[in-house]
């Protein structure tokens, strides 16, 4: 066990890595999350057209099923929205223009955390249940799934804000040893320059969410106009 210890590589060194291949590793996940998603969500284009096909015992969509256009038009424009305050705030963050892009973060967040209660509201506001036929099943599973990849978005997004206004005033991405690794005994960062993932990350996040945006907006169109 001592040699074992011995051999061990000194605790502030592990996991340091040079930022921009930890970079380059967020900008890879999002693009295989954004894949990931665009499997998931074809399940729900599938089932749509499939049931909507069937139609078995003139089931498909009772005449008192009727989910409300105005709020499903909101709830679609506030992630729309969100997603592009998201991108003018990436922007901002490449020039060096931190306030402004923490400013654009908090308005995404808030638009984003809109969307979801919206879309709570539209739920409780509609007299059907997803057992009201083929198009209820589809409703409430295309939007409760939406939902949920949001809510995970919004996370991500106020993880990258809260370090942000963290080390707001810390210059040229120094924070003292340890602090972004959460362990203040530590003599170390886990990677060079931590706060340089801020950027990254927000690019990331920028192209996710737009991807997401666009899977909203296909649900809107498929779930309130066709």
């Amino acid at each position: 066990m001592s040699e074992v210890t011995a051999n061990e590589s000194a605790y502030e060194i592990v996991e340091s890595e040079p930022a921009e291949l930890l970079g380059r590793n967020l900008g890879s996940a999002g693009h295989l999350l954004a894949s990931a998603t665009a499997f998931f969500f074809l399940a729900f284009v599938f089932a749509y057209f499939y049931l909507r096909s069937l139609n078995n015992a003139g089931m498909w969509r009772p005449n008192h099923v009727h989910p409300s256009i105005t709020l499903g038009t909101i709830v679609t424009a506030l992630v729309a929205a969100a997603a592009l305050v998201v991108r003018l705030g990436l922007a901002d963050q490449r020039v060096g223009r931190r306030v402004q892009c923490r400013t654009k973060g908090a308005i995404a967040l808030a638009l984003g955390v809109a969307a979801v209660v919206l879309q709570i509201v539209e739920w409780e506001s509609i007299d059907f249940g997803p057992a009201s036929g083929g198009y209820a099943s589809v409703f409430f599973g295309w939007t409760a799934a939406l939902m949920l990849f949001l809510l995970g978005t919004i996370y991500w997004l106020e993880t990258l804000l809260a370090t942000a206004y963290r080390y707001r005033n810390v210059p040229h991405n120094n924070p003292p040893p340890g602090e972004a690794s959460g362990d203040r005994y530590r003599t170390g960062h886990d990677i060079i320059e931590p706060l340089s993932l801020v950027t990254p990350g927000l690019e990331a996040l920028t192209f996710y969410w737009s991807f997401l945006a666009g899977i909203t907006v296909l649900a809107w169109v498929v779930l309130y106009l066709l």
